[in-house]
């Protein structure tokens, strides 16, 4: 091979080499650039999420309000109203038809705005009332009514060649729970409102929860239903034995005043229709609950037993225990026992919103707060409650 030949083939082997360097500087440069692009957008990014952070991070309403400062113009015009009565910057307001249910009057009655009256709701839902375990339901007119079904459809046996029989057809009864008028009367010095370190809303819907949740536990027990919801407690009551619908049956303990032993918990507990025990609770006060505490069956294990978990209620034979002192103590004749499925037993009716009434001139130097809410309560359905009454017979 001459010297020729080998210069053509050395020159024929570079030139694909210089031609693929060539192609990879630019693929090179196409990523570099490629990379500089991305790195611009993602800095954009960062400084679009930095300014979403910072939005994020506002000051937020106080302890009470717990949404962003697109609420705030009401908030402000409340706290107004509050502090000095000033009226102007409500009745400004646009009012949101899906956050309230009824329209701000002229008489100078407002809405309590919906961040209080959801404290309220939810303190009232955790006090020791019977509305933890009754069936609680939003009514927007002036009294609920609950239809119940208490009678049976007939059947019968029929053959392939006889025609069947007519039945009997169930009847339907309804239950009318009427909404009562809750009121509570807090007041505070001008002074104080005047203070802009005050928190109005914490104090005024810490006022209103002590009153409102006191009154609704004695009323859905004892109340006579006028004027106030009718207590389970204030209907008349007749031996299990006899039971009849408008009558709640009790059970006798055999001895006035006092336990003769532990059967008597076992004969309320079965005197409830097995439909109803699965969802069935016992509520007592704490005075009974501790005479309770200390019943044995035969083999000398308690009836009692506290929740193993925080937050759990006691059981008594395996139901759970409604701690609600507004229960009468034990006594000749009192029924100071109830066991029943209240979900189903006892409803509740009210109104969800809440009304503050500001009056500057009645307790001067003073200011008082006229809140009022519409709640309502009764039996819907007799035979899911039953009560244990202490006498012999």
């Amino acid at each position: 091979m001459n010297k020729a030949s080998i210069d053509d083939t050395t020159l024929r082997v570079l030139t694909p080499i210089k031609m693929a360097s060539k192609a990879m500087n630019y693929l090179v440069n196409d990523i570099s650039n490629l990379k500089g692009d991305i790195q611009l957008k993602l800095k954009r990014h960062e400084e679009q999420i930095i300014m979403l952070e910072k939005q994020k991070a506002a000051p937020m309403r106080p302890a009470l309000m717990a949404t962003p400062e697109c609420g705030a113009p009401y908030q402000k015009a409340f706290s107004a109203y509050l502090r000095c009565g000033d009226e102007t910057a409500l009745r400004a307001l646009e009012l949101d038809s899906k956050a309230m249910s009824t329209a701000v009057n002229g008489d100078g009655g407002y809405l309590v705005d919906p961040q209080i009256a959801q404290a309220v709701q939810s303190v009232l839902r955790d006090t020791a009332s019977i509305r933890k375990i009754s069936n609680v339901v939003n009514v927007e007119a002036t009294s609920f009514d609950v239809l119940v079904d208490h009678g049976d459809i007939g059947v019968g046996w029929a053959t392939e060649a006889t025609s069947a029989l007519e039945t009997t057809t169930p009847t339907l009864d309804r239950i009318t729970i009427p909404l009562h008028e809750l009121s509570a009367l807090p007041k505070a010095s001008q002074r104080l409102l005047d203070d802009s370190a005050f928190d109005i809303d914490a104090w005024l819907s810490g006022r209103i929860v002590d009153k409102f949740a006191r009154a609704e536990a004695a009323a859905f027990i004892l109340g006579d239903g006028l004027d106030k919801p009718r207590g389970f407690l204030s209907h008349n009551t007749v031996d299990n034995t006899a039971w009849m619908w408008g009558k709640i049956g009790t059970v006798v303990t055999g001895n006035d005043g006092a336990f003769k032993g532990p059967d008597a918990i076992v004969d309320l507990v079965y005197a409830l229709g097995a439909r109803y025990r699965a969802s069935a609770s016992f509520v007592m006060n704490s005075r009974t609950a501790g005479a309770v505490r200390r019943l044995k069956d035969n083999d000398g294990r308690f009836l009692w037993s506290d929740g193993l978990a925080a937050a759990e209620p006691a059981r008594l034979l395996g139901y759970p225990v409604l701690i609600a002192e507004d229960m009468p103590d034990i006594a000749v004749d009192a029924k100071a026992i109830a066991f029943g499925d209240f979900a189903s037993g006892y409803t509740i009716a009210e109104r969800p919103d809440l009304r503050v009434l500001r009056d500057p001139f009645s307790a001067k130097p003073h200011v008082l707060f006229y809140a009022t809410k519409r709640v309502g309560g009764d039996v819907s359905d007799f035979a899911a409650i039953k009560l244990l009454n202490f006498a012999a017979s």
